[in-house]
């Protein structure tokens, strides 16, 4: 449905003209928005950060986990740790050592694999797909699969709960813009698809629906397709091959880095890139109410600019209405960078929906992150 938004076009005091450039001097500009970065804003100025709270309580406080900790290898993905989770969104940790000793089937929606650490080969209905770090693995609702680590992975499992992955409109972009559809990779039907198909005696199948895990067991490997053809199939796509989109002289909002679409969450991905090089313009993420979605970060890999005291392999969860933005060391870079680029790899989760944490998120929690943004 269209939206009639209430027609508003207004300002008062000291403000700047443009969005995120040329902000009154000695001020912090806090966006509010509807739908994300999408439907209309209102660019606050503020005499101090809008983060400077001498303390904060309560069910809206920001959460940083760290998901280092939840390193028990998993024979099954369904044994996953779960980090957070709505009823549109499945968000789990899993890490593998060896290869699985059963086939996974998710009936419960399209899963999106981020492999987080390890390599090793994706086995499926479709052949063989190797896999590395960075690697994002797409696989369709209902697909039979298997990994087998050579050498240990971590995976963050992303599940869109009774619908689809799509790919973004561009836009004016045009379509192979932050990444061509040519650098999706897809399964192949090589030697070694066939040497996992020659795999004799039973083959149990867990297929996932519900939440709920189901067998079904073959006294033959089941991956035993010779071919297939259509235009659905697993495909892999990996964080270098994504060229980020930029400009010198703004500061774009993290929805320009869409990678995937679900109905009511988006996947993004953060890729290093130049900073902005206006002398007006901002060169930090602006501080802003997400009002509408829950934000989640999963840090990949490289300098996290903008947060401080955060590693590799940690997620951070703000609840939709807290009022967020860089910590304070990374302020005092606001409009001018020692560095010509960024240097980070993560993955970003827009919920529409609340999400609730997980059991073994909760006990890898660092309470103090909250205070991260108190001024030193």
């Amino acid at each position: 449905m269209a939206r009639n938004w209430i027609p508003v076009r207004g300002a008062e005091g000291r403000h700047s003209r443009q969005a995120h450039a040329d902000m009154p001097e000695g001020t912090f500009e806090r966006e509010i928005s509807k739908e994300g970065f999408f439907g209309p804003a209102a660019f606050i100025h503020h005499a101090r950060p809008p983060t400077g709270w001498s303390n904060f309580e309560g069910p809206l406080r920001p959460r940083a986990f760290d998901l280092n900790r939840l390193d028990t290898p998993a024979p099954s993905p369904w044994a996953a740790a779960t980090v957070l989770r709505n009823a549109a969104l499945e968000l789990l940790f899993w890490t593998l050592s060896e290869a699985m000793p059963a086939l996974a089937r998710n009936a419960d929606g399209d899963q999106l694999l981020f492999v987080h650490a390890g390599e090793g080969d994706l086995f499926c209905d479709y052949g063989r797909l190797a896999y590395r770090s960075g690697d994002y693995l797409y696989l369709p609702r209902g697909t039979m699969w298997r990994l087998s680590p050579a050498r240990p992975s971590a995976v963050l499992m992303i599940q869109a709960t009774n619908t689809h992955f799509t790919l973004p409109d561009r836009g004016l972009l045009g379509p192979h813009a932050f990444f061509d559809p040519a650098m999706l990779e897809m399964p192949v039907m090589d030697e070694a698809f066939r040497d996992h198909q020659a795999q004799a005696g039973d083959h149990r199948v867990e297929i996932k629906k519900r939440g709920q895990v189901s067998v079904a067991t073959f006294p033959y490997n089941p991956l035993d397709a010779v071919g297939w053809h259509g235009d659905l199939a697993p495909v892999r796509l990996n964080v270098a091959d994504l060229r980020p989109i930029t400009s010198h002289r703004y500061h774009l909002p993290p929805s320009v880095h869409t990678t995937f679409l679900s109905e009511r969450f988006v996947v993004c991905t953060f890729t290093p890139r130049p900073f902005e090089t206006d002398p007006g313009a901002l060169k930090v993420p602006f501080f802003h109410n997400n009002d509408d979605y829950d934000e989640v970060l999963f840090y990949h890999a490289g300098d996290f600019f903008s947060r401080d005291h955060i590693e590799a392999g940690m997620l951070t969860f703000h609840p939709s209405g807290f009022t967020h933005g860089p910590h304070p060391k990374a302020l005092k870079n606001m409009l001018s960078q020692p560095k010509p680029a960024t240097d980070e790899y993560a993955v970003m989760i827009d919920a529409r929906d609340p999400l609730d944490v997980g059991e073994a998120a909760g006990a890898v929690e660092n309470p103090a992150y909250v205070d991260s943004w108190k001024t030193p």
